[in-house]
């Protein structure tokens, strides 16, 4: 998973999507799991790429899937802060450390 470092919540939020996704369609839960690659692998060459969202947080829209990754940077290593739902309310995931 490209060196990243999951916040628990975040952690436990990329796990329920993807058990949401596999128990509609294995193929699609496969999708999610490449998709959230492919997006860790490009912040991880270049997290500056992607918009702030406040002074300490980016974040990356995933393709085809109603999903942002929230991150920060810290000391070189990438940090997942919130696998993010668009349906939730914004900025829900403030004040994870």
């Amino acid at each position: 998973m490209a060196d990243a470092l999951f916040h628990p919540d975040a952690q436990a939020e990329y796990e329920a999507a993807i058990a949401w996704y596999a128990a509609r369609s294995p193929r699609a839960a496969a999708r999610f799991e490449a998709e959230v690659e492919r997006v860790l692998s490009l912040i991880a060459g270049n997290a500056d790429m992607f918009p702030a969202y406040d002074d300490a947080n980016r974040y990356a829209v995933l393709r085809r899937f109603p999903f942002s990754i929230v991150y920060q940077i810290h000391s070189g290593q990438l940090y997942v802060v919130a696998v993010a739902h668009a349906g939730r309310s914004p900025g829900y995931w403030q004040g994870r450390a």
